[in-house]
């Protein structure tokens, strides 16, 4: 807006100045002009009034006479005046001329009718530059003659160059105090606005407490400020009742389904019980149990209030435990690679994060789960891959959202509730690290996290030795699931 209303205001002066100029100059000429032309007419007809019939009839040469003195005075025959004058009889002989046009024909041919007035402006060569030209016929005892006045218009010219000089110069340095002007003052204006933006650039859902500044006036300006702070206020208050809304009814589920898993557990030892049944309402009760202690999770993240105990981790010891617990469960194949990693964070909250990453490889590979950790640019790395389907490549940032499942896992036997890799990306987040889905070389999945290092665990090398790969493409988690 600044950069168009600039070009705007600039084009626009530009355009008058130009047109301005053009008339200016236009209006100068003809007022110089005119100056001229009536200076040659006023000549033209004082030196008609000196011509005689004597002096036609006996041309340039004739003998002196009283006439003849008055009508060489008159057109300047002795001395060099700014006008020149010559007065041609009927058949265009010179009788009479000023001292510069000594020698010279008629430097007009123009015949106006007697008592006309004809002007031009023209060069003349004989006398060099341009000329205002007037004709004027005239009689004289029934003789014809014709008087023609040249005046010079070199000092018109002169000032019409310097008026345009001034022009030419003047012009470029009043649109350059203008651009100049126009973006000084509209950035002035603007900088509420760019105020405005900043501050709701820095607003995110994951707190909508901030506020824009208002600034003062009651301009466009901060009536925008106030009703978008208005807005804000309403987003902020209907987030506030969601996020309490979910933990509420998060934390109001944990007792009824603690009470039917108590009570699948009692049937389950009453012999005359239906068997199924009660493995029905007892695996139901520990999905629903799961689900409401992953929302209850996801709400305190969501108010800032996952806490976490900041204690050394190791993580490759939390890998290895998840993949005997996958080897115990027979499932898939598993191949772990670890090197000692050690982090600062909350070994519960870490272990729930590696137990979502491996659960979901598991429930995804086609026969095999691959478990690795390193160290690498300064920070730990945990990867967890399988040689399933794989995440599409428009899926791969989508896949870490809330209630996110991809269509080949909405089945209750195979997908999950969707918020396992959300809660992934929000414990890695907390913990000040990143995670994302990549493909698997080969084909299938992988899933990267990478944490900032913690105290240096026992025998560790600055890297891992057996794989030379770094974390590239680490991005902050954006929240997806499979």
């Amino acid at each position: 807006m600044r950069v168009r209303s600039t070009l705007a205001a600039t084009a626009l002066l530009a355009v008058l100045v130009v047109a301005g100029g053009v008339v200016g100059l236009a209006a100068l000429r003809g007022s110089l002009y005119g100056a001229a032309e009536a200076s040659s007419a006023v000549q033209a007809r004082l030196v008609r009034l000196s011509v005689s019939a004597d002096v036609l009839d006996s041309g340039l040469e004739g003998p002196g006479s009283a006439q003849r003195s008055a009508l060489e005075a008159a057109v300047g025959a002795d001395d060099d005046r700014g006008s020149h004058v010559q007065v041609l009889d009927a058949d265009g002989r010179v009788v009479a001329r000023s001292a510069a046009l000594a020698g010279l024909d008629a430097i007009s041919g123009a015949r106006p009718a007697v008592g006309e007035l004809l002007q031009e402006e023209r060069e003349v060569p004989a006398l060099g530059g341009r000329w205002v030209v007037t004709v004027v016929g005239a009689r004289v005892d029934d003789r014809d003659f014709r008087v023609v006045a040249a005046e010079s218009t070199a000092e018109e010219d002169a000032a019409l160059r310097q008026a345009a000089l001034v022009l030419a110069v003047g012009a470029p340095l009043l649109l350059a105090a203008i651009a100049a002007a126009t973006w000084t003052f509209t950035g002035r204006s603007l900088r509420p606005v760019e105020a405005i933006r900043r501050t709701v650039e820095g607003i995110t859902s994951a707190g909508l407490d901030g506020r824009v500044p208002v600034p003062e006036g009651r301009d466009e300006v901060a009536r925008l400020a106030v009703t978008m702070n208005e807005m804000l206020s309403r987003l902020e208050s209907s987030q506030r009742s969601q996020r309490r809304f979910v933990a509420d009814a998060s934390h109001e589920l944990r007792s009824p389904v603690a009470t039917l898993r108590a009570a699948a557990e009692v049937w389950s030892a009453d012999a005359g019980a239906p068997r199924e049944f009660t493995e029905l309402v007892r695996s139901e009760a520990g999905r629903v149990e799961a689900l409401v202690a992953d929302l209850l999770l996801l709400a305190r993240a969501d108010e800032g209030r996952l806490a976490r105990e900041d204690a050394d981790v190791d993580l490759d010891e939390v890998l290895e435990g998840e993949a005997a617990r996958l080897r115990a469960l027979g499932a898939v194949r598993v191949r772990a690679r670890t090197v000692p990693v050690r982090v600062r964070g909350d070994h519960r909250q870490l272990s729930r994060l590696v137990r979502n990453l491996t659960d979901n490889a598991a429930r995804h590979a086609a026969g095999t789960v691959e478990l690795r950790t390193a160290l690498e640019g300064g920070s730990a790395l945990l990867e967890v891959a399988d040689d399933g389907p794989g995440v599409p490549e428009a899926e791969r940032e989508r896949v870490f959202e809330r209630f996110v499942r991809l269509d080949a896992s909405r089945d209750r036997a195979s997908g999950g509730t969707g918020l396992g890799l959300a809660i992934v990306a929000e414990i890695a987040a907390a913990h000040g690290g990143s995670v994302r889905a990549l493909p698997r070389p080969g084909g299938g999945a992988l899933v990267r996290l990478v944490l900032p290092l913690g105290a240096p665990a026992d025998g560790t090398d600055a890297a891992d030795p057996a794989d030379g790969r770094g974390p590239g493409g680490v991005q902050p988690p954006s929240a997806a699931s499979r």
